[in-house]
Protein backbone atom coordinates (compact mmCIF):
# COMPACT_ATOMS: atom_id res chain seq x y z
CA UNK A 1 0.00 0.00 0.00
CA UNK A 2 0.90 3.42 -0.82
CA UNK A 3 -0.10 6.05 1.19
CA UNK A 4 -0.35 9.72 -0.39
CA UNK A 5 1.50 12.35 1.15
CA UNK A 6 -0.52 14.50 4.01
CA UNK A 7 -0.31 17.98 3.41
CA UNK A 8 1.79 21.13 4.92
CA UNK A 9 1.24 24.42 5.05
CA UNK A 10 1.77 26.21 1.06
CA UNK A 11 0.60 22.81 -0.39
CA UNK A 12 -1.57 23.62 -3.75
CA UNK A 13 -5.15 21.75 -4.24
CA UNK A 14 -6.65 20.89 -7.35
CA UNK A 15 -10.59 21.44 -7.62
CA UNK A 16 -12.35 19.93 -10.43
CA UNK A 17 -15.77 19.18 -11.43
CA UNK A 18 -15.54 15.48 -12.88
CA UNK A 19 -19.11 15.22 -12.62
CA UNK A 20 -22.51 17.66 -12.56
CA UNK A 21 -22.33 21.27 -12.56
CA UNK A 22 -21.25 23.97 -9.58
CA UNK A 23 -21.97 27.41 -9.44
CA UNK A 24 -18.52 29.32 -9.98
CA UNK A 25 -19.60 31.68 -6.80
CA UNK A 26 -19.75 29.15 -4.36
CA UNK A 27 -16.78 27.16 -5.55
CA UNK A 28 -14.79 30.43 -5.03
CA UNK A 29 -16.36 30.80 -1.58
CA UNK A 30 -14.99 27.25 -1.03
CA UNK A 31 -11.20 27.86 -1.97
CA UNK A 32 -11.51 30.74 0.15
CA UNK A 33 -12.37 28.40 3.29
CA UNK A 34 -9.31 25.95 2.36
CA UNK A 35 -7.34 28.98 1.58
CA UNK A 36 -7.42 30.14 5.50
CA UNK A 37 -6.30 26.26 6.12
CA UNK A 38 -2.94 27.65 4.59
CA UNK A 39 -3.11 25.29 1.57
CA UNK A 40 -3.19 27.22 -1.89
CA UNK A 41 -6.42 26.36 -4.28
CA UNK A 42 -6.17 26.17 -8.34
CA UNK A 43 -9.82 25.78 -9.64
CA UNK A 44 -9.72 24.28 -12.89
CA UNK A 45 -11.91 25.20 -15.72
CA UNK A 46 -14.82 22.62 -15.42
CA UNK A 47 -15.94 25.08 -12.19
CA UNK A 48 -18.63 27.19 -13.10
CA UNK A 49 -19.58 25.48 -16.34
CA UNK A 50 -22.26 23.73 -17.48
CA UNK A 51 -23.27 21.25 -20.21
CA UNK A 52 -26.66 19.53 -19.99
CA UNK A 53 -26.37 17.44 -16.93
CA UNK A 54 -22.55 17.68 -17.10
CA UNK A 55 -20.31 20.58 -15.62
CA UNK A 56 -18.29 20.06 -19.31
CA UNK A 57 -17.99 17.40 -22.15
CA UNK A 58 -16.54 14.35 -21.46
CA UNK A 59 -13.54 14.53 -23.15
CA UNK A 60 -12.82 18.04 -21.32
CA UNK A 61 -13.26 16.79 -18.07
CA UNK A 62 -11.41 14.01 -18.53
CA UNK A 63 -8.44 15.58 -19.70
CA UNK A 64 -9.03 18.09 -16.30
CA UNK A 65 -8.47 15.26 -13.90
CA UNK A 66 -5.94 14.10 -15.95
CA UNK A 67 -4.34 16.65 -15.67
CA UNK A 68 -4.65 17.04 -12.26
CA UNK A 69 -3.66 13.28 -11.10
CA UNK A 70 -0.52 13.97 -13.27
CA UNK A 71 0.98 17.40 -12.15
CA UNK A 72 3.41 16.37 -9.04
CA UNK A 73 2.54 20.24 -7.93
CA UNK A 74 -0.93 19.25 -6.85
CA UNK A 75 -1.00 17.35 -3.27
CA UNK A 76 -4.53 16.77 -3.56
CA UNK A 77 -8.02 17.16 -5.64
CA UNK A 78 -11.37 18.45 -3.70
CA UNK A 79 -14.22 17.54 -6.16
CA UNK A 80 -16.31 20.26 -6.85
CA UNK A 81 -19.67 18.22 -6.39
CA UNK A 82 -21.10 15.18 -7.04
CA UNK A 83 -24.16 14.03 -9.46
CA UNK A 84 -23.28 12.00 -12.12
CA UNK A 85 -20.50 11.55 -14.32
CA UNK A 86 -17.64 10.14 -12.76
CA UNK A 87 -18.26 6.41 -14.60
CA UNK A 88 -18.02 7.92 -17.82
CA UNK A 89 -14.26 8.51 -17.25
CA UNK A 90 -13.04 5.81 -15.33
CA UNK A 91 -11.97 3.48 -17.90
CA UNK A 92 -9.93 6.40 -19.73
CA UNK A 93 -8.09 7.22 -17.19
CA UNK A 94 -4.18 6.83 -16.60
CA UNK A 95 -3.00 6.33 -13.22
CA UNK A 96 0.60 5.70 -14.09
CA UNK A 97 1.86 8.90 -12.79
CA UNK A 98 -0.54 8.95 -10.32
CA UNK A 99 0.52 5.06 -8.95
CA UNK A 100 4.38 7.00 -8.88
CA UNK A 101 3.10 9.94 -7.05
CA UNK A 102 -0.02 9.36 -5.13
CA UNK A 103 -2.47 12.38 -3.72
CA UNK A 104 -5.75 12.67 -1.54
CA UNK A 105 -8.40 12.09 -3.40
CA UNK A 106 -11.24 13.59 -1.36
CA UNK A 107 -15.44 13.62 -2.44
CA UNK A 108 -18.20 11.33 -2.05
CA UNK A 109 -21.65 10.63 -3.89
CA UNK A 110 -20.59 10.10 -7.53
CA UNK A 111 -16.48 10.07 -5.94
CA UNK A 112 -17.37 6.64 -5.02
CA UNK A 113 -17.24 5.36 -8.35
CA UNK A 114 -13.51 6.50 -8.16
CA UNK A 115 -12.82 5.39 -4.75
CA UNK A 116 -13.78 1.81 -5.28
CA UNK A 117 -11.59 1.96 -8.76
CA UNK A 118 -8.45 3.37 -6.93
CA UNK A 119 -8.64 0.96 -3.98
CA UNK A 120 -9.52 -2.20 -6.27
CA UNK A 121 -7.36 -1.55 -8.74
CA UNK A 122 -3.94 -0.10 -6.90
CA UNK A 123 -4.51 0.01 -2.99
CA UNK A 124 -3.81 3.67 -2.74
CA UNK A 125 -5.94 5.22 0.06
CA UNK A 126 -8.47 8.37 -1.19
CA UNK A 127 -10.78 10.16 1.68
CA UNK A 128 -14.63 10.18 1.50
CA UNK A 129 -15.45 13.55 2.68
CA UNK A 130 -17.03 16.68 2.15
CA UNK A 131 -17.01 18.68 -1.34
CA UNK A 132 -16.75 22.21 -2.20
CA UNK A 133 -20.68 22.06 -2.68
CA UNK A 134 -20.54 21.40 1.04
CA UNK A 135 -18.37 24.16 2.07
CA UNK A 136 -20.57 27.04 2.68
CA UNK A 137 -21.29 30.25 4.48
CA UNK A 138 -23.63 27.91 6.89
CA UNK A 139 -21.12 25.05 6.89
CA UNK A 140 -17.08 26.27 6.84
CA UNK A 141 -16.58 26.63 10.77
CA UNK A 142 -18.51 23.12 11.47
CA UNK A 143 -16.61 19.97 12.98
CA UNK A 144 -17.64 17.76 9.49
CA UNK A 145 -16.11 20.63 7.21
CA UNK A 146 -13.10 20.28 9.69
CA UNK A 147 -12.42 16.40 9.60
CA UNK A 148 -11.79 16.94 6.10
CA UNK A 149 -8.90 19.78 7.06
CA UNK A 150 -8.04 17.53 9.74
CA UNK A 151 -7.87 14.31 7.19
CA UNK A 152 -5.76 16.13 4.91
CA UNK A 153 -2.81 17.73 7.54
CA UNK A 154 -3.01 13.42 8.36
CA UNK A 155 -4.68 13.61 11.88
CA UNK A 156 -6.18 9.58 12.52
CA UNK A 157 -10.19 9.70 12.44
CA UNK A 158 -12.12 9.15 15.65
CA UNK A 159 -15.71 8.97 15.68
CA UNK A 160 -18.44 8.05 17.99
CA UNK A 161 -22.04 7.83 17.30
CA UNK A 162 -25.43 7.10 19.28
CA UNK A 163 -26.55 3.41 19.46
CA UNK A 164 -29.47 2.12 17.60
CA UNK A 165 -32.27 -0.18 18.13
CA UNK A 166 -31.61 -2.19 14.60
CA UNK A 167 -27.10 -2.43 15.80
CA UNK A 168 -25.55 -5.88 16.22
CA UNK A 169 -23.37 -5.40 18.65
CA UNK A 170 -19.57 -6.78 17.98
CA UNK A 171 -15.91 -6.23 17.35
CA UNK A 172 -13.91 -5.40 14.03
CA UNK A 173 -10.95 -4.20 12.13
CA UNK A 174 -10.40 -4.35 8.70
CA UNK A 175 -9.78 -1.66 5.89
CA UNK A 176 -12.33 0.43 5.29
CA UNK A 177 -14.63 0.70 2.10
CA UNK A 178 -17.98 1.76 0.22
CA UNK A 179 -19.84 4.69 -0.15
CA UNK A 180 -22.65 5.30 -2.06
CA UNK A 181 -24.94 2.23 -2.70
CA UNK A 182 -26.54 3.20 -5.76
CA UNK A 183 -22.96 4.04 -7.07
CA UNK A 184 -21.54 0.49 -5.20
CA UNK A 185 -24.04 -1.39 -7.37
CA UNK A 186 -23.59 0.21 -10.63
CA UNK A 187 -20.01 -1.16 -10.43
CA UNK A 188 -20.96 -4.58 -9.53
CA UNK A 189 -19.47 -6.97 -11.45
CA UNK A 190 -16.70 -4.51 -13.09
CA UNK A 191 -13.02 -4.11 -12.42
CA UNK A 192 -13.95 -1.64 -10.49
CA UNK A 193 -15.88 -3.57 -7.88
CA UNK A 194 -13.78 -3.79 -4.66
CA UNK A 195 -13.52 -6.87 -3.03
CA UNK A 196 -14.94 -6.20 0.45
CA UNK A 197 -13.94 -9.67 2.30
CA UNK A 198 -12.56 -8.96 5.95
CA UNK A 199 -13.09 -5.13 4.90
CA UNK A 200 -15.54 -3.04 6.78
CA UNK A 201 -17.84 -1.90 4.32
CA UNK A 202 -19.74 1.97 4.47
CA UNK A 203 -22.91 2.45 2.73
CA UNK A 204 -25.15 5.60 2.32
CA UNK A 205 -27.47 7.02 -0.28
CA UNK A 206 -30.13 9.60 -1.42
CA UNK A 207 -33.37 9.95 -3.21
CA UNK A 208 -33.84 6.07 -3.51
CA UNK A 209 -37.38 4.93 -3.80
CA UNK A 210 -37.04 1.81 -0.97
CA UNK A 211 -37.98 -0.29 -3.45
CA UNK A 212 -34.69 0.54 -5.06
CA UNK A 213 -32.71 0.11 -2.10
CA UNK A 214 -34.17 -3.35 -1.34
CA UNK A 215 -32.81 -4.58 -5.08
CA UNK A 216 -29.75 -3.14 -4.77
CA UNK A 217 -28.88 -4.71 -1.77
CA UNK A 218 -29.70 -8.12 -3.12
CA UNK A 219 -27.43 -7.41 -5.71
CA UNK A 220 -24.39 -6.48 -3.61
CA UNK A 221 -25.37 -10.06 -1.85
CA UNK A 222 -25.72 -11.79 -4.29
CA UNK A 223 -22.66 -10.46 -6.39
CA UNK A 224 -20.69 -11.83 -2.62
CA UNK A 225 -20.29 -8.35 -1.28
CA UNK A 226 -21.68 -9.00 2.00
CA UNK A 227 -21.19 -12.38 3.32
CA UNK A 228 -17.21 -12.10 4.48
CA UNK A 229 -17.53 -8.54 5.57
CA UNK A 230 -15.73 -7.87 9.10
CA UNK A 231 -18.25 -5.46 9.96
CA UNK A 232 -21.29 -2.67 7.96
CA UNK A 233 -21.56 0.93 8.64
CA UNK A 234 -24.67 2.49 7.63
CA UNK A 235 -24.64 6.22 7.55
CA UNK A 236 -27.72 8.06 6.33
CA UNK A 237 -30.50 7.27 3.53
CA UNK A 238 -31.99 10.76 3.38
CA UNK A 239 -35.12 12.03 0.86
CA UNK A 240 -36.27 8.49 0.83
CA UNK A 241 -38.96 8.09 -2.02
CA UNK A 242 -42.49 5.78 -1.53
CA UNK A 243 -44.22 4.38 -4.89
CA UNK A 244 -48.08 4.72 -4.08
CA UNK A 245 -48.36 1.59 -2.14
CA UNK A 246 -45.65 1.97 0.59
CA UNK A 247 -43.11 -0.49 0.24
CA UNK A 248 -43.26 -1.69 4.12
CA UNK A 249 -40.03 -1.03 5.49
CA UNK A 250 -37.13 1.92 6.08
CA UNK A 251 -34.05 1.91 4.66
CA UNK A 252 -32.25 0.26 7.91
CA UNK A 253 -34.84 -2.17 8.16
CA UNK A 254 -34.37 -3.33 4.34
CA UNK A 255 -30.46 -3.20 5.25
CA UNK A 256 -30.65 -5.23 8.69
CA UNK A 257 -33.26 -7.70 7.26
CA UNK A 258 -30.76 -8.43 3.95
CA UNK A 259 -27.95 -8.80 6.60
CA UNK A 260 -29.67 -10.90 9.19
CA UNK A 261 -27.61 -14.40 8.57
CA UNK A 262 -24.50 -13.11 9.14
CA UNK A 263 -22.59 -12.21 12.58
CA UNK A 264 -20.47 -9.35 12.07
CA UNK A 265 -21.15 -6.21 13.85
CA UNK A 266 -23.37 -3.34 12.13
CA UNK A 267 -23.59 0.32 13.19
CA UNK A 268 -26.42 1.95 11.65
CA UNK A 269 -27.17 6.01 12.20
CA UNK A 270 -23.10 6.54 11.48
CA UNK A 271 -23.30 10.46 10.84
CA UNK A 272 -21.91 10.48 7.31
CA UNK A 273 -23.23 10.86 3.50
CA UNK A 274 -26.28 13.29 1.97
CA UNK A 275 -26.60 15.55 5.10
CA UNK A 276 -25.69 17.92 7.27
CA UNK A 277 -23.35 15.49 9.29
CA UNK A 278 -20.86 14.30 7.09
CA UNK A 279 -17.21 13.37 8.36
CA UNK A 280 -14.52 12.60 6.30
CA UNK A 281 -12.90 8.71 6.25
CA UNK A 282 -9.76 7.76 4.95
CA UNK A 283 -10.81 4.68 2.74
CA UNK A 284 -8.35 2.18 2.16
CA UNK A 285 -6.73 2.15 5.34
CA UNK A 286 -7.45 0.29 8.66
CA UNK A 287 -10.78 0.94 11.18
CA UNK A 288 -11.17 -0.73 14.00
CA UNK A 289 -15.01 -0.89 14.43
CA UNK A 290 -16.58 -1.45 17.77
CA UNK A 291 -20.86 -1.64 18.53
CA UNK A 292 -22.17 -1.93 22.14
CA UNK A 293 -25.25 -1.00 23.19
CA UNK A 294 -24.07 2.59 24.93
CA UNK A 295 -22.34 3.59 21.58
CA UNK A 296 -20.35 2.88 18.39
CA UNK A 297 -17.09 3.73 17.51
CA UNK A 298 -14.83 3.67 14.31
CA UNK A 299 -11.39 4.33 15.24
CA UNK A 300 -8.42 5.01 11.98
CA UNK A 301 -5.79 2.15 13.60
CA UNK A 302 -1.98 3.76 13.64
CA UNK A 303 0.77 2.16 11.62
Amino acid sequence: MKIPPYLKKGDLIGVTCSSSKMDQQAAEYAAGVINSWGFRVHLGITVGTSFHNFSAPDELRLEELQDMLDDTEIKAIIFGRGGYGMVCLLDQLDFTKFRKNPKWLCGYSDITALHSHIQQRYGIPTIHSMMCSGITPETADNEYVDSLRQSLKGKATKYNCAPHELNRNGKANGILTGGNLSLLANLSGTVSQPDTKGKILFLEDIGEYRYNVDRMMYNLKRAGWLDKLAGLVVGSFTEEKETITPFGQTEYEIIRNIVKEYKYPVCFGFPAGHSYENYAMKFGLQHDLLVTDKQCKLLQRIG
